[in-house]
């Protein structure tokens, strides 16, 4: 690199590669590690997909800073640098743009074009490079992108995602010398049970962490910077997707329970500050990078979305991107629309020349009494619903506990929400049976008018498509104890820190018994509900141990609160004539 640091790359390049057939590059930069290490030894597959290993592509893999066997100094989701003037000012733009220089200039046999993609984390230094400008970089393709860790992975509006409480050694453990040991491993937590409800809640509040993670410098930063001050902001790519000259196709799955946010964000950010730019999205029925690998019938949690899905967006998207721009005609002609998108209750794939879409008509569903849910304004003159939160006996996130216990949370994307919806800490507003098919496509909105007897309060908002009662099950059904008579499927959710509702920077208390607003946005949904199907939306306040537990006595930084800190509160959601709350949706017309 530019300033003397050595990055530890594998180039993997045809054998029939000659001067007179040469080949475009395919690039992922990883702080994943890049093995097997050592002359002589292979992976089994390479690239993108097999499609395109097949046809014969320079591939290279880069452990990045700090990582395994590369030099430097780790850290996470590094800052991008503005302007840079000097030669010692580095970031993942400008090791992508001098990995890209040396590439081209000392791989033999190759043809002069570069192309670059990467799931999750390196989705973030494929978003990285692709801002390197380098002329031979001329297709990039972000997947699941972490963009700003605040809005996505370890956080949500700036909830602390401790689902995630397992995987901090990953991303929290410096090591002294290039290594191809996984020197992270002795800093995982031994808990001793399968029960991820119960060890957090034992754990008690966040501080406790301290116990196991008092080194792990990732884990102090958390400590020390409860909010979206400089630290954070620094180390989000989104405000600098700007001057992107080459193809970008950005893809996720709707049901992504860690990177939803950034593949949607990026896509739209690019489209806003880059007219002309060759910029398209892809969205499919899947998990986190499950369009990588083929699992034949196509399932996430127990619904089922059809056959070889991910083998069509391989063969039939991603396969054409690269080919067009690193083998073919390179001028934006691919035959692929603006935005590919897989609609999760026709299941079935959908195109569009803009994103979000031209024929989205905004419209509100509002909460009514008695747990009604319809298109028209409440017309009451005092409406309200209230539930009791208690923080020592938080809402599981899903029902199946083995789950908790994961390195990351996967299911509850998709996950049956009937075992919510039976418990009086939430509260449940849902339509009669829809006498048609309505899909919504795009963004939603909550917006809640509420009141608390405390002076802090978490609002987890879920949309659910509600199967009827005649719904038989499926023919791959992973678990047999699940029917799909009555399932309440979730399609979206997300939480909302009320200390946040004003600022992100600049948290602020609630007044206890004042009415107050709480808008938030949920990330986009492409979903038809179909005729005899019922919309349904749960407000909650805990979704443990997914989202930390707000003390509901405001804090100025939850990750110091005490046991004492931790209160029962009564939520009001108001639901009346001059207060209405609901659910701003995009119904495609």
């Amino acid at each position: 690199m530019r300033d003397g640091i050595k990055l530890h790359t594998i180039v993997y390049s045809p054998k029939d590669a000659s001067t007179t057939t040469t080949y475009p590059f395919l690039m992922q930069r990883t702080c994943y590690s890049i093995a097997p290490y050592g002359e002589g030894k292979f992976a089994g597959q390479i690239g993108p997909n097999k499609f395109l290993m097949r046809d014969k592509y320079i591939f290279v893999y880069q452990d990045v800073r700090g990582r395994y066997m590369s030099e430097g100094t780790w850290t996470n989701m590094t800052p991008q640098i503005a302007n840079k003037t000097k030669s010692s000012e580095v970031d993942e733009s400008s090791d992508a743009y001098d990995t890209i220089d040396w590439l081209v200039k000392n791989v033999p046999n190759n043809n002069g074009r570069i192309g670059q993609w990467g799931i999750s984390y390196p989705g973030f230094y494929t978003v990285a490079g692709a801002l390197s400008q380098h002329p031979a970089l001329k297709a990039s393709s972000p997947q699941a992108p972490v963009s700003d860790f605040f809005f996505e992975d370890f956080h949500h509006n700036g909830a602390y995602t401790q689902g995630y409480f397992l995987t901090f050694p990953v991303f929290g453990i410096q090591h002294d010398k290039p290594t191809t040991d996984n020197w992270w491993l002795p800093g995982l937590i031994q808990a001793n049970t399968k029960d991820g409800y119960q060890f957090n809640l034992d754990l008690g509040p966040l501080k406790n962490f301290d116990k196991y993670y008092k080194d792990n410098f990732f884990w102090q930063e958390h400590e020390e910077h409860p909010n979206y001050d400089e630290f954070w902001k620094k180390r989000s790519i989104v405000p600098h997707l700007k001057n992107v000259k080459h193809a970008v196709m950005t893809v996720g799955g709707w049901f992504d329970a860690e990177d939803l946010y950034g593949p949607l964000t990026v896509y739209k950010t690019l489209e806003k500050n880059n007219p002309g730019t060759y910029n398209t999205l892809v969205m499919g029925p899947f998990g986190h990078g499950r369009w990588s690998q083929e699992t034949g019938h196509t399932l996430h949690s127990n619904v089922y979305f059809g056959d070889s899905v991910a083998t069509f967006y391989q063969r039939e998207i991603e396969t054409k991107f690269f080919q067009h721009f690193l083998k073919g005609a390179g001028d934006g002609k691919t035959g692929l629309p603006d935005a590919y998108l897989f609609n999760t209750g026709k299941k079935s794939w959908e195109t569009f020349n803009k994103w979000p879409a031209a024929n989205a008509e905004k419209k509100m569903l509002y909460f009514h009494a008695n747990g009604k849910l319809t298109f028209e304004a409440p017309k009451e003159a005092k409406s309200v619903s209230e539930y009791v939160s208690d923080p020592l006996k938080p809402v599981p996130y899903l029902e199946d506990n083995t789950e908790t216990m994961g390195f990351t949370p996967f299911n509850y994307m998709s996950e049956d929400q009937r075992f919510a919806a039976r418990r009086t800490d939430v509260l449940v507003f849902q339509t009669e049976p829809l006498s048609e098919d309505i899909t919504l496509g795009g963004e939603i909105m909550a917006k809640l008018k509420i009141s608390t007897t405390g002076s802090d309060a978490d609002f987890f908002v879920k949309l659910v498509d509600v199967y009827p009662g005649e719904e038989p099950n499926h023919a791959y059904m992973p678990n047999k104890n699940v029917t799909l008579s009555n399932y309440h499927q979730m399609v979206r959710s997300e939480i909302m820190r009320a200390r946040f509702r004003n600022s992100f920077e600049k948290p602020e208390p609630l007044t206890p018994n004042k009415v107050t607003d709480i808008n938030f946005r949920l990330q986009d949904v492409l979903h038809t509900f179909k005729k005899g199907h019922r919309i349904q939306i749960q407000v909650q306040s805990t979704a443990f141990p997914l989202f930390d537990r707000n003390p509901q006595r405001y804090i100025p930084n939850i990750y110091l609160a005490n046991e004492k800190d931790f209160i029962k509160a009564t939520h009001r959601v108001y639901h009346q004539m001059d207060l209405t709350s609901g659910l701003e949706i995009s119904i495609l017309k």
